[in-house]
């Protein structure tokens, strides 16, 4: 009888651990979800994400279009909103008080929810002559809205090449939808928008013109990782935009982060609302083909939110990748 009760007090151990919650936490609130502009992936990823979250938990979201990764760290840090879409570059930026954030200081109220997809540096062009980066040079180019993550991606890029954004290009200051309008009239010749691909904008100007993304030699994207290691060589494919070949590039994360001051509880059912609605998500939008756990879960430059480190335990996972 006691060695049976001792088998039988393990076998309920062996199958309590781990315990894995069977659904959303009860005690959700509302969340604002900035994203990006409406021309952009942010806007209708966040889009989906949010209407998934409030259909499957007690937490409600609203997505809202906003001037992108930097003006979603101010709106956390002004307690606008709860929840925002940010380049991992550009969360770093903050967190460590460089580049877009060196006058104001480190920002370090936000922590990481989920690194959801690869965001590509997308060198748009309809101009046959650009056929590489050097050939921007002394070019009309959109590298972004003033003071945006994309800026920053584009002074790395150009630098790989030993080009000056202020002195060897021609630049512009413009968001997507507006670079792409731009391409269309013959106002500038090329265009950096740094967005998961296919991009909105860049997918309605291929609707009626031939698009062309320039690639990135071997050469200079080693030296770009080597001076910047948060970026990742990627390929985006022909097919994307119906162009003659594939394109060779640099990509940064798509990284959602929220306000420390978040509960535990929604956070939880924000990513409850993604990972455990997947095959809808993958239905309402293609990037979330590219959603996967260990990814999401694998960012390392600051802390994740408990609400994300509780929801990654349970699912085997630390969050941080380490």
């Amino acid at each position: 009888m006691k060695k049976f009760t001792w088998l039988a007090l393990a076998a309920s151990l062996l199958f309590a651990v781990p315990a894995h919650a069977e659904g959303p936490m009860p005690g959700g609130s509302k969340l604002i979800f900035t994203t990006g502009g409406e021309q952009g992936t942010y806007f209708a990823v966040g889009g989906v994400i949010a209407g998934s979250v409030g259909e499957k938990t007690s937490t409600s979201v609203v997505a809202i279009s906003s001037g992108g990764s930097k003006a979603n760290i101010e709106a956390l840090e002004a307690g606008d909103a709860q929840l925002g879409f940010s380049q991992t570059d550009v969360a770093d930026y903050a967190f460590n008080g460089k580049r877009l954030f060196e006058k104001t200081g480190k920002i370090t109220q936000f922590s990481a929810v989920a690194n959801l997809y690869m965001e590509q540096v997308q060198i748009v062009t309809l101009n046959d002559s650009i056929k590489t980066v050097a050939d921007l040079k002394g070019k009309v180019v959109s590298v972004g809205a003033a003071g945006s993550g994309v800026y920053f991606n584009a002074v790395d890029v150009l630098e790989a090449y030993g080009l000056d954004v202020n002195k060897d290009i021609k630049p512009t200051y413009q968001s997507f939808g507006d670079s792409t309008e731009a391409l269309l009239d013959g106002k500038i010749d090329a265009a950096f928008i740094v967005a998961g691909a296919p991009t909105t904008s860049v997918t309605s100007l291929a609707t009626s013109r031939k698009v062309r993304l320039v690639s990135l030699d071997e050469e200079h994207i080693n030296a770009l990782l080597a001076k910047s290691p948060y970026y990742t060589k990627y390929v985006v494919d022909k097919s994307t935009y119906n162009m003659d070949s594939d394109a060779q590039t640099v990509a940064v994360g798509a990284l959602i982060i929220a306000d420390n001051k978040a509960s535990e509880a929604d956070i939880y059912n924000f990513l409850y609302g993604i990972f455990d609605n997947l095959p809808a998500l993958q239905s309402a939008h293609a990037k979330a083909k590219e959603f996967d756990l260990k990814f999401a879960a694998s960012f390392g430059s600051f802390p994740y939110h408990p609400g994300a480190v509780k929801y990654f335990a349970e699912k085997g996972i630390k969050a941080g990748g380490k």
